[in-house]
C-alpha cells in the first residue's frame, strides 16, 4: 500500500449552510466552506453574506470581506474574524447565541441580541445592543438563556480585554 502523501491528509473543504435565526425568525442562510470541525467548535469561511455595505459607525462590512467564524457546541457565543479581501484583519464580531447545532449539513444559530465588537489592534472593545435584548422579553421568557447569555458577554469581553480573543481561537 503506497504511503499518503500531505496532499491526500488534507482535510477534504466542505460546503455547510450557516442558517441564523433570531426570535424564531430565520434572519439570514448562507453558504460557508467548513474549515474544521473537532467535536466542539466548528469553524467555516464564508464572504460577507449580505447585500451591500454595512456601516456600524466603528466598522464597515462589504462585499469582498472573509468571515472566519468559530461556532461552540458547548458555548453560549460566535466569534467571526473579519478580514478585507485583502486579508487586512478588520477584527473580530462576536455574536452571543444559544450553542451551535450541525446537523445534514446545516450549521443552526440562534441569536440572542448581544454583540461585542473587538478592533484588530484590541483596544476598542464595544458592548452591543443590550438595549435589544432587554427589549426581547427572553429574561422573562427564558431567564436561564437569558442569564448564560449575560454571563458569554462578559466572559468574552473580560477575555478580549486581558490577552485577546487569538486566544479563544487557537
Amino acid at each position: 500500500m503506497p504511503a499518503l502523501s500531505a496532499e491526500s491528509r488534507a482535510p477534504r473543504s466542505e460546503g455547510v449552510v450557516v442558517a441564523l435565526t433570531k426570535a424564531g425568525r430565520t434572519k439570514i442562510r448562507y453558504p460557508a466552506e467548513l474549515v474544521r470541525d473537532d467535536g466542539t467548535r466548528v469553524t467555516v469561511r464564508a464572504p460577507w453574506a449580505a447585500p451591500g455595505v454595512r456601516d456600524f459607525g466603528f466598522v464597515r462590512f462589504e462585499p469582498g470581506d472573509v468571515f472566519t467564524e468559530h461556532y461552540w457546541r458547548d458555548r453560549w457565543f460566535t466569534v467571526k474574524e473579519v478580514r478585507t479581501a485583502g486579508g487586512q484583519l478588520k477584527g473580530w464580531y462576536c455574536d452571543i447565541t444559544r450553542p451551535a447545532v450541525l446537523a445534514d449539513g446545516v450549521l443552526a444559530v440562534e441569536d440572542l441580541d448581544l454583540d461585542l465588537w473587538v478592533s484588530a489592534d484590541g483596544t476598542s472593545v464595544l458592548r452591543l445592543d443590550e438595549d435589544e435584548f432587554e427589549a426581547s422579553g427572553l429574561s422573562a421568557r427564558d431567564p436561564g438563556a437569558a442569564g448564560a447569555a449575560a454571563r458569554a458577554l462578559d466572559e468574552l469581553e473580560e477575555l478580549a480585554r486581558a490577552e485577546g480573543l487569538t486566544a479563544l481561537l487557537t
